[in-house]
């Protein structure tokens, strides 16, 4: 039988972090996984590049049915301290949009930071290594597995949600939250791009692969950054953000030119050049593939001295406040992150341990915590797993 002090299950981001610094304070440490390499869904992160945290990571940037839930991790291990960590390492980075840092060279020069901060840790990494049961035993916890019995006297859940099963993501975590008697908060799709049926859906295939800069509101979600036109639907940045707010049935409002008032400008352009055609001037403003599909749409084409204000306003609400329900989502099969899981009223906040099963612990996206598209994630994924590398 194999024994150790502490055993993680899943090799990801959480799983490394908290098998290091479990680690670290000298604890024997077992870090299991089903696949044949660790960290998978880092490898792919980013492009390739791995967006590995945020500058302005905050408690804000996160959804939980506890919002403030995610504050003591973030201020026990925050994203100055995860810099700090890649620079150690001499890993080169650039800050993007938004605060958003990525690996100047690859991805895998984080999962090799993790990799080589583990073995001088002393963590003993087993991969393509399957847990069939897990049982409450005198001292701690029993696993039964394809490599025989382990047994440990604490237990990390780190194995994440159902997002981009072909990376292997399985429900395994809330199954064993369900087993010890944890309530879940409903798990579904997040930062997922958003699909339609008939008109709209054939509207957006028309349009695939074009981009504008757009504000997304739905609920209290308002993002202002990229939305892309795809054959299914519509994808880019503010659409993943706004997904994460988005309920089935509700409908979600994009500001398709949201630096200028079209109503406006279409009366000041009336006003000014009123021979020009509408198509001409929205073609100043938005994509012209764009420009031509939404005119076509609102029946507002040719001169713009031949418009009256009412379908200028007709044309300016279809631009500015462009209303929509989505039939769904593309789902867990391209779905960044899991929302909801494992409920944070069940969990310490200071060391994610479940308060009804002393020695089990839950970190990372297996939690009902989930940030924003943009290095959010990740940094949740460092926090949450540095409280519970303290304690167990």
């Amino acid at each position: 039988m194999l024994q150790a002090d502490v055993v993680v299950l899943g090799a990801g981001a959480a799983g490394l972090f908290c098998a290091i610094e479990a680690g670290r304070r000298g604890r024997r440490v077992l870090l299991l996984d089903h696949a044949r390499k660790p960290a998978e869904k880092i490898r792919i992160s980013g492009g390739g590049r791995c967006n590995f945290t945020n500058r302005h990571a905050a408690p804000d940037r996160f959804l939980s049915a506890n919002p403030k839930f995610c504050i003591s991790a973030l201020r026990q291990y925050d994203q100055f301290a995860f810099i700090k960590r890649v620079e150690k390492h001499n890993i080169a980075y650039h800050e993007k949009t938004l605060g958003q840092l990525f690996c100047d060279g690859s991805s895998q020069q984080i999962i090799d930071m993790l990799l080589t901060e583990a073995g001088e840790a002393g963590v003993e990494l087993l991969l393509e290594t399957s847990v069939e049961t897990i049982e409450r035993s005198a001292d701690g916890f029993l696993l039964n597995s394809n490599r025989g019995d382990i047994s440990c006297r604490s237990l990390v859940i780190a194995t994440g949600g159902k997002s981009i099963p072909k990376m292997g993501a399985t429900a395994f975590g809330y199954q064993v939250a369900e087993q010890f008697g944890l309530a879940l908060e409903p798990t579904r799709a997040g930062l997922v791009p958003f699909t339609f049926e008939g008109d709209i859906k054939e509207s957006c295939r028309e349009l695939s692969g074009a981009s504008v800069q757009a504000e997304a509101r739905c609920g209290k979600g308002r993002f202002r950054e990229a939305l892309l036109f795809t054959h299914r639907g519509l994808s880019g940045p503010a659409v993943l953000q706004i997904s994460s707010y988005w309920q089935e049935g509700q409908a979600v409002t994009f500001d398709l030119c949201p630096d200028a008032d079209l109503f406006n400008l279409l009366k000041s352009g009336r006003a000014e050049n009123p021979k020009q055609n509408v198509e001409t001037l929205l073609a100043s403003l938005l994509p012209k593939r764009l420009a031509q599909d939404i005119a076509a749409e609102v029946g507002v084409e040719g001169r713009l001295a031949d418009q009256s204000d009412k379908k200028l306003r007709a044309l300016a609400d279809r631009i500015n406040r462009w209303q929509v329900v989505p039939s769904g989502t593309e789902g867990y099969r391209t779905a960044e992150v899991t929302l909801g899981g494992v409920s944070t009223a069940e969990l310490s906040s200071k060391t994610m341990e479940a308060k009804k099963v002393p020695g089990l612990y839950f970190i990372g996206e297996v939690v009902d915590v989930t940030g924003f598209l943009g290095g959010y994630n990740f940094q949740w994924a460092w926090s949450s797993a540095y409280c519970a590398g303290q304690y167990v």
